[in-house]
């Protein structure tokens, strides 16, 4: 008797074991899933469904669920990829899955990471470049205008040397208007200038640019003691496209780069 009973449960659950996904039609599919959960225990069941979402999302064009064809056509699909697939199947397929997408994420990620560090060094050596465009003296202040109307005209006053080895026709700059003691600046701005004729290798120039007058070069109230401080950010050539730029590599570039390099710190170079 008791032989007997051993043998109905081993049979019972091998059966079990073996209770495959029948994928031939939509309703039989999701009746088979069923019946192949209730046959696990809970922590096969968790992976079971874990992988079974795995394996119905890998490939899908999710463009194809905008008409009722590609419902049918991603439904058929998923059938087909079931059809046929114990539990021990469905999970060991949703492993291969995870570890195959892991492998491809890796590898984009090392491949963004290659992209971003040229763009760094690309920023590093525009940097060293624009070093040589010096700006030798900056000064801000209000000039006054009008006979009956007074005004105040908000004047950039720069003196600029071209150390490099290249015509510059537009340069453009970041303005720190700061007071000594003051670890807020008044006004931080980026601005341009198109050079008329140009400024050769080796030229020294002042230039005395006038800003929107309700701008906020207009409209800043900065005390006497404030000094501008001017960085220059990028240079256009003789032909308008631009010879050196640090926007190359910016706060997004170095935080992305950070945030890979973080997950991924076997590509630190």
């Amino acid at each position: 008797m008791k032989k007997t009973i051993f043998l109905l449960l081993i049979t019972l659950l091998l059966a079990s074991c073996t209770k495959k996904i029948d994928g031939t039609s939509e309703e039989a599919m999701k009746e088979s899933i069923e019946k192949v959960k209730s046959s696990l225990d809970d922590k096969d069941k968790k992976e079971f469904e874990e992988a079974l979402q795995i394996i119905m999302l890998n490939g899908v064009d999710f463009s194809n669920l905008l008409s009722e064809n590609g419902v049918k056509e991603t439904v058929g699909d998923i059938r087909n990829k079931l059809n046929g697939m114990t539990a021990s199947d469905v999970i060991k397929e949703g492993e291969r899955i995870k570890v195959e997408i892991e492998l491809k994420k890796k590898q984009q990620a090392k491949d963004e990471i290659i992209e971003l560090y040229a763009k760094k060094e690309k920023a590093e050596q525009a940097k060293h470049e624009l070093d040589k465009f010096k700006v030798k003296r900056s000064r801000f202040y209000k000039r006054k205008q009008g006979t009956y109307f007074i005004t105040e005209e908000p004047i950039i006053e720069l003196t600029v040397f071209n150390g490099t080895e290249h015509a510059v026709s537009r340069a453009y700059f970041t303005g720190i208007l700061s007071s000594p003691n003051r670890s807020v600046p008044w006004l931080k701005d980026d601005f341009n200038y198109q050079i008329a004729g140009g400024l050769e290798p080796g030229e020294e120039v002042t230039w005395r640019l006038a800003p929107n007058s309700f701008g906020e070069w207009g409209t800043v109230d900065a005390p006497k003691d404030a000094i501008l401080i001017v960085e220059v950010k990028k240079l256009d050539g003789a032909d308008g496209e631009t010879l050196f730029s640090v926007d190359d590599f910016d706060e997004y570039d170095k935080d992305r780069l950070e945030e890979l390099l973080k997950a991924y710190p076997e590509f630190k170079k």
